[in-house]
C-alpha cells in the first residue's frame, strides 16, 4: 500500500470531559491524553464522535486541539478530525490543526444530506487542496448519515496526492472491499470501538481508531498480530475475546458509548462523577453498575 507505513496503530480518540460548570475539564483531558501515551498508544485522535464534537463551539474544538498538543508534546502524532458545514469553516479548522502540529487531519462530511456523490467529491477535494497535510475521510455512513463508495474514493485519491488515509466504520469484509477497490492507495484505520480488530488487521488495515475505554489491551492485539508468529496471534485472540463483551456493550449507539464508554474510561482513570452535556442519554443504575463491572476488569490505566 502506498501510505500504509506512514502511520498505524491503535490512535485511541479522546472523549470529552466536561466540568460540573458545564466546560471542558481541563485536567480530566491531560489525565487521558497522559493515559494513552503510557499505554502505549500509536497515536492520539480528537474531535471525532467520541468527543462530542456536535456539542462543542469553535472556540472549544480549538481549545482542544491547543490541549492535546500541549500534552502530547511531540510524543506522539496527532490526528484531528475536521467537522464543518462549509470548506472555509473546515479549512479554518485544518490551520488550527497544522499550528498545532498534527501529523494527519480526518474530514468529515457536511452535515446535509442526499446529494449526489460527485457534490461531496467536490467538497473534500476543496479543503484537501488547501492544506500539505495528508488527509483522511470520515467514512461513516451508519453513524453521521452520509458516506462515499470505493468509486469515489478512489476519485479523490487519484486527485488528490495527499488523500492517503480513510477512517472507517465498517465490518472487516467491508473493509477488506474498500482497500481492495481504492487499490490500496488509502491506509484504512476501521473504528466501531475496536470490533472485529483482528480481522480487521488481517483485512489488511494499518490500524484502529476506538475510544480509549480498552485501548491499551487493543495495543497489544495489534502488536501481537504484527509479529507473523502464530503464537502471537493466538494470543491476540485471546485478548480480543477478554474485551469482546465491552465492545458489545458499549457499542449499542454512538449514545451509548458516549454515556457509558466514557464512563468506563472515567472509572479507569481514577476520575470522580462524570458530568454530561445535554443532550445526552441518561444512564441508568443498571448501565452504570455494568460498566463498573467492565472497567473493575480492566483495572486503572497504566
Amino acid at each position: 500500500m502506498r501510505a500504509s507505513t506512514a502511520f498505524r496503530g491503535v490512535y485511541p480518540i479522546l472523549y470529552a470531559f466536561f466540568g460540573a460548570d458545564g466546560r471542558l475539564d481541563r485536567a480530566a483531558m491531560r489525565r487521558q491524553v497522559e493515559a494513552c501515551i503510557r499505554g502505549g498508544a500509536h497515536g492520539i485522535a480528537a474531535l471525532g464522535l467520541a468527543t462530542e464534537v456536535n456539542k462543542l463551539t469553535d472556540a472549544e474544538k480549538r481549545q482542544v486541539i491547543d490541549w492535546l498538543a500541549e500534552d502530547v508534546a511531540g510524543r506522539l502524532p496527532l490526528a484531528v478530525t475536521i467537522s464543518g458545514s462549509s470548506v472555509g469553516q473546515q479549512v479554518d479548522l485544518v490551520r488550527a490543526a497544522e499550528r498545532a502540529g498534527a501529523a494527519w487531519v480526518i474530514l468529515q462530511p457536511p452535515p446535509v444530506r442526499g446529494l449526489p456523490e460527485a457534490e461531496y467529491v467536490r467538497f473534500f477535494g476543496a479543503v484537501m487542496e488547501r492544506t500539505t497535510l495528508p488527509v483522511a475521510i470520515q467514512n461513516a455512513p451508519e453513524y453521521i448519515g452520509i458516506g462515499l463508495s470505493p468509486a469515489g474514493l478512489l476519485t479523490l485519491a487519484k486527485a488528490h496526492a495527499n488523500f492517503t488515509l480513510l477512517k472507517g466504520e465498517a465490518s472487516a469484509v467491508q473493509i477488506r472491499r474498500v482497500i481492495e477497490e481504492t487499490e490500496g492507495r488509502l491506509a484504512v484505520f476501521n473504528g466501531r470501538a475496536g470490533l472485529e480488530l483482528p480481522d480487521v488487521l488481517r483485512a489488511g488495515c494499518a490500524g484502529m481508531i476506538p475510544a480509549p475505554e480498552c485501548f491499551d489491551v487493543q495495543v497489544r492485539i495489534a502488536e501481537s498480530m504484527w509479529t507473523g508468529r502464530a503464537e502471537d496471534e493466538a494470543e491476540a485472540e485471546r485478548l480480543y475475546r477478554e474485551i469482546l463483551p465491552l465492545i458489545v456493550f458499549v457499542m449499542q449507539s454512538v449514545e451509548t458509548f458516549l454515556c457509558y464508554g466514557k464512563r468506563v474510561t472515567a472509572q479507569r482513570l481514577g476520575l470522580g462523577e462524570v458530568h454530561d452535556r445535554t443532550p445526552a442519554l441518561p444512564p441508568t443504575a443498571f448501565g452504570l453498575a455494568c460498566a463498573a463491572r467492565y472497567a473493575d476488569r480492566l483495572g486503572p490505566f497504566a
